[in-house]
C-alpha cells in the first residue's frame, strides 16, 4: 500500500499490507504471551509501561518526524508523542492503585448460606482500530490501559497515516516483554482484527463505527466506539465577547478542525452577537497557514485529501441555501496540499449539512439566539452527543446551562477540554459512541472481567427439595 504526503500530494511512502492470515498468526502469538503478562501483576506491568514511556521518549524525534510527514503538522506531532509518554506514565501510576481497590474478600449473599468471592481477569486480547487525525495518541489511548489491565494488545493504525509505526517498532524492541504489536492495512485487515480479538475499540466516523459494531456483534465480543461529533458552543449575553471569540476560534480550528471534539456549531446571544462576530472574524483572519514554511503558522493541510472535498461541499451547500460567508471559505491547493483558512458562516439554518453532519474542518457556523432556552434546544438538536461547551459571565451560569446539554462532556468557560483532560469519565450520547468511557478510571476497568465464586457454606440441597406436592 502507499500513503500520501498531505503537504505535497505525493504518494511517497510504501508499506506492506498484512493478510488476514497474518493478522490471525499475530493474534495467536500475542495470546500465547498474554497469560505470562497478566501473571506479572499490576506492579510488574506498571514497571514495563514505564520502560515503554522511556523508550518512546528516547525515540521521540524519529517518531514525531514520521508523524509530521503523515499529518503535515510539526508542533502537534511532538505533542502527540509527549501525550503518549504521559499516558503510559499515568496508567503505570494509577493502574496499581485501581487494582488495590477491587473487592477481593468473600461477602454474604442474599441467598442464605452462600458467600460470593470475586475474582478479576483481563480480556486476553485487546484490539484497536485507529483513525488518521491523531495517529499516535489514538492508536494507543485505549491500548495502554488495556495493557495495564493485563490484556495483550493488537493495533491497526490508519492506512492513511502509517509512517510512525516504523520508528515506534524500534522503540518497542527495547521492551520485548510487552505483548503489543501492529498490523497494517485497510478495511480487510480491520475486519480480520475484529475476528481475532476479545475486545475491540474503534475510533472514527459513525458510518464506519456501525460496521465495526455489526462485525463485533457477529463475533460476540464487546465493542467500544468513539465516533463523530457535532459539538455545540453556547455563548451567553453575560460573556465577554472578545474572550469568548478567542476561546471559540481556538477550540474550532486547532489541528485544522480535524478533531472529533472541535466546536462545529456556535450559538451566541443576540445582545453580544455583533461584538462577538467582529472579534471572531479578527481572530480568524489572524491565523496563518503553515505554508510554505511548515515551522510557521497554525493551520496545516487536510491530512486526508478527500476530506477537503467534503468540507468544501458543506460550505457550498450552506451558501447555496442562504448562508453568508464572512471570511475564509475557499480550499486552496498549495504545493500539492489542500488548506482551508478559518471559515465563518452566518445565517445558517438547522437543516444545512454544515449544521447536521460532522465537518472535520476549520468551519465555524454562527447562529444568533434570543435566549438560553433557544440555544439549548438548538444545541441538542443533533443525532450526536460527544461533547459541548458553554461560555458565560461566571462559572455558576455556565454550569447550569451545561447540565442541560445532551453530551458526554461539557467544557465550561473554555472549549474542547476533552482533548486535554484524561481523567474525566464520560459517556457519549447518540451517534457519538457506544460503551464504557475511555477517560477516567473506567478507561482501564472496562478491560477486566469479573468472576464470582459462589461458596456454599451450609448443606447443599438435595433432589428431594424439588419433589412435587410440597408446600413452599
Amino acid at each position: 500500500m502507499k500513503a500520501t504526503n498531505p503537504r505535497t500530494g505525493q504518494r511517497d511512502y510504501e508499506f506492506a499490507e498484512d493478510t488476514p492470515q497474518a493478522v490471525a498468526r499475530m493474534a495467536d502469538k500475542l495470546r500465547g504471551r498474554q497469560a505470562g503478562w497478566e501473571a506479572r501483576g499490576p506492579e510488574g506491568r506498571a514497571k514495563v509501561l514505564l520502560r515503554l514511556a522511556d523508550a518512546v521518549e528516547g525515540h521521540a524525534d524519529a517518531i514525531a518526524e514520521a508523524l509530521s510527514v503523515d499529518t503535515g503538522r510539526r508542533m502537534i506531532a511532538r505533542v502527540e508523542v509527549e501525550g503518549m509518554v504521559r499516558n503510559c506514565r499515568r496508567w503505570a501510576a494509577r493502574g496499581p492503585e485501581l487494582f488495590a481497590t477491587l473487592p477481593r474478600e468473600a461477602t454474604q449473599s442474599l441467598t442464605p448460606g452462600v458467600e460470593i468471592e470475586p475474582r478479576w481477569s483481563a480480556y486476553p486480547l485487546f484490539g484497536a482500530i485507529a483513525p488518521w487525525n491523531f495517529p499516535v495518541i489514538l492508536s494507543h489511548i485505549d491500548a495502554v490501559p488495556a495493557l495495564m489491565a493485563g490484556c495483550a494488545a493488537l493495533i491497526k493504525p490508519s492506512e492513511v497515516t502509517p509512517r510512525f509505526v516504523e520508528p515506534m517498532r524500534v522503540a518497542l524492541a527495547e521492551v520485548p516483554e510487552l505483548p503489543l504489536a501492529y498490523v497494517m492495512g485497510g478495511a480487510e485487515v480491520g475486519q480480520a482484527l475484529i475476528g481475532a480479538v476479545d475486545y475491540v475499540c474503534f475510533t472514527g466516523s459513525t458510518e464506519t463505527g456501525r460496521k465495526v459494531a455489526e462485525a463485533a456483534a457477529g463475533a460476540l465480543i464487546p465493542a467500544n466506539l468513539e465516533l463523530g461529533g457535532k459539538d455545540p458552543m453556547i455563548v451567553t449575553a453575560s460573556a465577554d465577547p472578545e474572550w469568548a471569540a478567542r476561546a471559540a476560534l481556538r477550540s474550532s480550528v486547532v489541528a485544522s478542525g480535524q478533531a472529533c471534539q472541535s466546536i462545529e456549531r456556535i450559538y451566541v446571544a443576540r445582545e453580544i452577537a455583533e461584538r462577538f462576530l467582529d472579534a471572531l472574524v479578527a481572530e480568524a483572519e489572524s491565523v496563518a497557514l503553515t505554508w510554505p514554511d511548515p515551522d510557521k503558522g497554525q493551520l496545516g493541510p487536510f491530512i486526508f485529501p478527500p476530506q477537503a472535498e467534503k468540507v468544501a461541499a458543506q460550505i457550498e451547500d450552506a451558501t447555496d441555501s442562504g448562508a453568508h460567508l464572512v471570511t475564509g471559505g475557499e480550499v486552496e491547493e498549495l504545493g500539492g496540499g489542500f488548506y482551508l483558512r478559518p471559515t465563518i458562516l452566518i445565517d445558517v439554518t438547522p437543516d444545512m449539512a454544515v449544521m447536521r453532519e460532522e465537518t472535520f474542518g476549520p468551519v465555524l457556523p454562527v447562529t444568533i439566539v434570543n435566549d438560553i432556552d433557544e440555544a439549548v434546544r438548538l444545541a441538542n438538536d443533533t443525532p450526536y452527543g460527544l461533547s459541548a461547551a458553554v461560555l458565560a459571565g461566571n462559572m455558576d451560569e455556565a454550569a447550569e446551562i451545561g447540565a442541560r446539554l445532551e453530551a458526554g462532556a461539557v467544557s465550561l468557560q473554555d472549549g474542547a477540554l476533552t482533548s486535554m483532560v484524561g481523567d474525566a469519565t464520560n459517556h457519549s450520547r447518540g451517534c457519538s459512541g457506544l460503551g464504557p468511557s475511555r477517560m477516567g478510571d473506567e478507561g482501564m476497568l472496562r478491560f477486566l472481567r469479573r468472576q464470582s465464586l459462589l461458596r456454599q457454606t451450609g448443606d447443599a440441597a438435595t433432589i428431594a427439595a424439588y419433589s412435587e406436592g410440597q408446600k413452599g
